[in-house]
């Protein structure tokens, strides 16, 4: 399969509404490769453990094709290599695959140099599966911050179009409270804009509106509100993002994680299908790389 420069979807349908386009967004990680549980499961161990992202992948594109959603697989490395045809019918379904890093290694842990070579050992292996090229890029647990000043010049140097990698939100995992909430240019003299994850002001204070634990945790109807909210106020699309492993209730349970690590991954697992066939019918969606083409005209 020859690599060919990916093809943004059409947004006839929101401009036909008269609606914001959205961004929809997957990040492909298995169970045992989140952030939460990266103190008590050792990735030397994870061949060795039970692997379920191929068919949770497979449910997430069934559910997108229920509802006509074409969006963004942000893919790690490492689930890539060993499953490459996963790859091919994700680029054959219409959706865009970018990158979630290797191993889902924070970005503020490497240096550099590893940073740099982690970006191109990742672009390889997912250009070379999918055959699609690959130009956008989000930071395993949204770690780039105040910590990594490099991390965007990096991805520019790179060649990448867009990051996808900040939380402008205070929280104990990750977050960049001083970060722009909505697109900007981080690298001066280059065309790479950074789209952070969507968030709502309320009053002074900025809150988490992009998806994933947030959304599956909380009412529908707030999410809802925050969107619209933002919409109103702001005139900006919103970038959401959530993992396979969200839509998988029989998934193992890592019984020695944190108390708080294991209620925010397993609770509401059974209602989250439900509730992104709601939230994809009732808003409009689009791939990532569309919404940072209509973004970058605003991007500072």
């Amino acid at each position: 399969m020859s690599i060919q420069d990916a093809q943004p979807e059409p947004i006839d349908e929101a401009r036909k509404a008269n609606a914001l386009l959205n961004a929809m967004s997957v990040d492909i990680e298995d169970w045992f490769q989140v952030g939460a549980f990266e103190t008590v499961i050792d990735r030397a161990d994870w061949d060795s453990l039970e692997h379920r992202v191929e068919r949770n992948t497979d449910a997430v594109l069934a559910l997108f094709d229920e509802v006509g959603i074409k969006a963004t697989f942000f893919t790690l490395g490492w689930v890539a290599e060993r499953y490459p045809k996963l790859m091919q019918r994700i680029v054959s379904a219409g959706h865009e695959i970018a990158s979630h890093g290797y191993d889902h290694a924070r970005v503020f842990t490497l240096t550099p140099d590893q940073f740099r070579d982690d970006l191109k050992r990742t672009r390889k292996i997912l250009e070379d599966s999918s055959g699609q090229a690959i130009t956008g890029y989000r930071a395993p647990s949204f770690s780039i911050d105040q910590r990594t000043p490099w991390a965007h010049e990096m991805l520019a140097e790179q060649g990448y179009s867009y990051s996808s990698s900040v939380a402008p939100i205070r929280h104990d995992h990750y977050g960049w409270a001083g970060s722009p909430r909505f697109a900007w240019k981080p690298v001066p003299g280059s065309d790479l804009i950074e789209l952070p994850v969507t968030t709502v002001k309320v009053g002074d204070r900025v809150f988490a509106a992009g998806g994933g634990g947030f959304f599956r945790l909380l009412p529908y109807v707030l999410y809802d509100r925050a969107i619209r909210k933002m919409q109103k106020d702001d005139g900006r699309g919103a970038i959401f993002y959530f993992h396979p492993w969200e839509i998988d209730p029989e998934q193992p349970r890592v019984g020695d994680a944190p108390l708080r690590s294991k209620l925010r991954h397993y609770t509401k697992l059974r209602s989250m299908r439900s509730k992104l066939v709601r939230v994809g019918r009732e808003h409009v969606w689009g791939r990532v790389d569309e919404l940072a083409e209509l973004e970058r005209e605003w991007a500072q």
